[in-house]
This record gives structure tokens, sequence and C-alpha cells, in this order.
């Protein structure tokens, strides 16, 4: 085996690691990790949280990022009957918040989960109720209902039971998505053009019986003595496990 670079960890460091994490009585998570993350590789999830050891990190692609940036300053500020009809009455909020959760337990286990992350948009309906929107610019599939009703139930658990001196909002009565669909370029002339497209509302409807049961699965593999499998898809782990067998 090649030696060490300096600032590497061994082998047996990270054994150690994962001994000395799996002792923990609380894990952080991050709600923008149970969509994809979760979803792609339980391995690659498991070595992020308990071992401290994540992905390389893979910018968003700028577009996406001054649609996005674009999207949230148009809804800034404005009240959904004129820029959101379908929610109720209320004042749209697009600053980033930080949220962060008390430790939350689960039937079943002794340690806890913290949640701490950062939604994009807040909702503060006239009945004193609130609701947690996000932005995607994509193709509406049946499989988003599924990957971000976690992430946004994470960020509604966060609010409403949340750790001192943190945002502490309740109740969160309305979860969804709006989704802006690209589907043609128009030019006015030769310096000067727009995208346009649908924009469609997808609704998540809570369901904290469902979220509490995938925090129970979450912490299931957290608390293995070991990482879990890759997922064979997983083009992380491959490249990993390649460069291992390679010693490149």
């Amino acid at each position: 085996m090649p030696p060490l670079s300096s600032g590497e960890s061994s082998p047996r460091e990270h054994i150690s690691a994962i001994k000395t994490m799996n002792r923990k009585s609380n894990w952080v998570l991050n709600p923008s990790d149970f969509a994809f993350l979760w979803e792609e590789c339980r391995r690659c999830f498991y070595l992020k949280v308990v071992t401290n050891f994540p992905r390389p990190r893979t910018p968003m692609p700028g577009i996406f990022r001054l649609i996005d940036s674009q999207m949230r300053e148009f809804y800034a500020g404005k009240q959904t009957s004129g820029a959101m009809p379908f929610l109720p009455p209320g004042t749209i909020e697009t600053s980033e918040s930080r949220v962060q959760s008390a430790p939350i337990s689960v039937p079943g286990h002794s340690s806890t989960c913290t949640i701490k992350g950062k939604l994009d948009t807040l909702v503060r309906f006239n009945d004193n109720t609130y609701g947690i929107v996000d932005f995607k610019t994509a193709s509406p599939r049946s499989e988003h209902k599924t990957f971000y009703s976690r992430q946004l139930h994470g960020y509604a658990a966060a609010l409403e039971k949340a750790a001192p001196e943190n945002l502490s909002l309740s109740p969160v009565t309305k979860l969804g998505l709006v989704v802006f669909e690209p589907s043609a370029f128009l030019a006015s002339h030769a310096h000067s053009a727009s995208l346009t497209g649908k924009v469609n509302w997808i609704e998540i409807p809570r369901d904290d019986s469902k979220f509490l049961a995938f925090l129970k699965e979450v912490l299931n593999t957290l608390e293995l003595p070991k990482p879990p499998a890759s997922s064979p898809t997983c083009q992380w782990c491959q490249y990993r496990d390649t460069s291992r067998i390679t010693k490149f």
C-alpha cells in the first residue's frame, strides 16, 4: 500500500472514528440529505453523518442558481393571493433561514437526532400558521413527492420543535414545491432573451407518522457498527473502491 499523504487518516483511524462516533447519543441530520443522498447510497449517508466523511462537493450549475435566486427575488414579500393563489392568504418570505431542532426522540432507539439546515422560503399565513416552500427548476415528476417530502418534513420538525435560541414557528400547515418548467426560449432582439414555461405547484401532504418511520430507518442505519453496503449504482463508492484496488 502506498504511504499516506500528510493529514490523511489511516484505515485504523477510520475504524476507531466509527467506533467513537457510534457511541454518540445524538445525530445531527441535514434535511437536504433526506432526498437524493439517502436515496442514492446509504453507505455515503452513513459516512457523512457518522464519520464526517462526505462526498466531494458538486456545486449546482450556475444557471440553476441564477434561476433560483431570480424566483426568490420575484416572490419576496408578495401576497399569496396574487403570487401563489394555490396557498391560503399570507406573505411570502424568501430570505434563507437557518433552523435547528431540539433532539428528537424516536421510539425504539436510545439515541436521538437533531435536524439542522437552511430553508429557502417561508410563508406566514394570515391565520398565524405557516408554510414551507422550496423552488425547483425541473419537469415535475411523481417521485418529487417522495424525495422532497422527507426534506420539507425535516424543516417543519425543526421549526415546530426548535432548539433554544433558534427560529421557532408552529404550526406548519402547508408543505410544497414551486416547480418552474422551462419550455421556450424567446428573443425580442439580438441582445435580449428570456426563458418561459409553466410554474407548477406540487403539494406535499403532511404525514408526521410517515416521517417518524423514516427517521427510525435512518437511526437503524446510523447505529450500525460499520458502514452498510454501498448502492450498486453509487458512482462515488465505485470510484473509491476502484482507487483502492488499483492503488492510484
